[in-house]
């Protein structure tokens, strides 16, 4: 499976881009795949520099651990997450317009990217300890997002929540799951995904339909 999976074709690696240089960007890529497919603790450096068509040494030149390619993925990973929850929870009239862009864009995401995403949202335990808080922070910016709009919509009597911190976590768990489990070969493609998503965000948060012509 490959770690481009989402990639418009044709268009350069954003995640390989990130490294700021071609070869550091081949090894970010080589250890999505293998962090994908063996875990972090079964994958060697020698691993992930054959998938990258390189000696082990030549790794040694741009990385000085394997964590800390998990680490500038995990990073990478999450910043991502927290602007596309952030850039969709600005579109709609209402929280709930809201609400379900940003549900949806989070869980097509994890759909559309669901190589790496995997890696990023399950393989974090294995960082640094100073690298783990840094992405727990970050984690928590992105559930930050999705508990402002529960707050939003409840306060203003969109919603009905009565444990505004649980819901939040519920929905966040619903969306980074999909990278799990989520097969392109499978019958359910990442639109459609983040259209269900949405309904089911909005039927928690107490909104019984989503939004008229939501995902039309």
């Amino acid at each position: 499976m490959s770690a481009q999976a989402g990639q418009k074709q044709g268009a350069p690696d954003e995640l390989a881009a990130s490294a700021g240089h071609e070869t550091a960007g081949r090894l970010l890529l080589a250890a999505v795949e293998a962090f994908a497919e063996r875990g972090f603790h079964a994958t060697t450096t020698r691993d992930i520099a054959q998938r990258a068509g390189m000696s082990p040494a030549a790794l040694y030149i741009h990385y000085r651990t394997k964590e800390e390619l998990l680490y500038q993925i995990s990073v990478f990973g999450h910043q991502r997450a927290i602007r596309v929850l952030g850039d969709a929870s600005r579109h709609g009239v209402t929280v709930a317009d809201r609400l379900a862009a940003a549900v949806s864009a989070f869980a097509r995401w994890h759909a559309e990217h669901h190589t790496r995403a995997r890696v990023v949202q399950y393989e974090l335990t294995a960082l640094g300890e100073e690298h783990y808080a840094e992405i727990l922070t970050l984690r928590r910016r992105a559930g930050d997002i999705i508990r402002d709009l529960l707050d939003e919509g409840t306060a203003g009597g969109e919603f009905q929540v009565a444990d505004i911190r649980s819901t939040a976590r519920a929905i966040m768990s619903l969306c980074i799951d999909v990278a799990r489990w989520f097969d392109p070969a499978g019958s359910d493609s990442p639109e459609q995904l983040g259209r269900l998503y949405a309904g089911l965000a909005l039927r928690m948060a107490g909104a019984a339909e989503p939004p008229p012509g939501f995902g039309a």
